[in-house]
């Protein structure tokens, strides 16, 4: 299997190629240095002849939000996308399937969400995701399209988690204003599988959201997260705080989804962690 795979140095990306060595898969790695190849080249270097497209690619939203940086957040995905499903179109010998990354935060925060959904969010980062997922939709017509709407993605080694170890190691976690914002997440492992999932069933198509059944609430993750790092969660981080730290960019944590894994079940996947205590208890216990 040759897999040309976008977004490989990030937390999914080596996620991603750890789990399939056992599969011994050809991976051509999709980096800066190869979008900058004219859309001939980069279709025949590495989009001919591979089996499966993977795009992770994109700037961390994790960052302080300037209108500099914003420009970074959007033109990473949708420029990315949009090359690789030039790619597709222009390849001689198409994937069987193209796996583009997109997130939940499409949706709005007062709804509960499955994938035929259509209540988005206005605000900047929902607009992203609908202009990443309109470029990965361009190249339907000549391969199979599957789209991952992620939610919060729960690993040891990177993602939330990762920056949340230190403080609620030492008893300094909380949760964030009121705590009653959802939060729909995914085992990392659970992400992976999924994605695997997606490539051996050809019925899978469109929008997957890929969350588990169960979404928790920022005030149960945060307290389960304290407990399982043998804390308590007792501080409240206030919301001013957040907003002068990441400006506009604060609203990933101010506000949250509800959202339903509906075709992913409805195709048979099981999730090794449906819920946020099986989730974190795999990582720090």
């Amino acid at each position: 299997m040759i897999i040309a795979l976008g977004g490989s140095t990030g937390f999914v990306g080596q996620a991603i190629i750890q789990k399939m060595r056992s599969l011994s898969p050809t991976f051509r790695i999709i980096d800066r240095a190869s979008l900058k190849k004219s859309d001939q080249a980069f279709a025949e270097e590495y989009i001919e002849g591979s089996d499966v497209i993977i795009n992770l690619a994109g700037a961390p939203v994790s960052k302080k939000w300037t209108a500099v940086y914003k420009q970074e957040i959007l033109d990473s995905r949708v420029m990315t996308t949009r090359k690789i499903s030039s790619a597709i179109n222009l390849a001689k010998q198409k994937p069987s399937v193209f796996i583009s990354a997109s997130a939940i935060g499409i949706y709005d925060s007062v709804n509960t969400h499955t994938e035929s959904s259509t209540a988005y969010a206005d605000t900047f980062l929902a607009k992203v995701c609908t202009a990443w997922e309109k470029e990965a939709q361009n190249s339907q017509d000549f391969t199979r399209v599957v789209i991952f709407r992620t939610g919060l993605v729960v690993g040891r080694d990177g993602g939330a988690l990762a920056k949340m170890h230190l403080p609620f190691s030492i008893g300094l976690g909380g949760k964030i204003g009121n705590g009653l914002q959802p939060v729909s997440f995914i085992h990392i492992n659970d992400l992976v599988n999924a994605m695997l999932f997606t490539i051996e069933n050809q019925s899978i198509r469109g929008i997957v959201n890929a969350v588990t059944p169960y979404p928790s609430y920022n005030a149960e993750f945060t307290d389960k997260l304290a407990k399982v790092l043998g804390q308590t969660s007792w501080l409240t981080i206030p919301s001013f705080a957040l907003k002068m730290l990441y400006g506009e960019g604060a609203e990933i944590l101010l506000e949250g989804q509800k959202v339903l894994p509906e075709k992913l079940e409805q195709a048979g996947f099981r999730f090794d962690f449906p819920t946020i205590q099986n989730a974190l208890v795999q990582v720090y216990g």
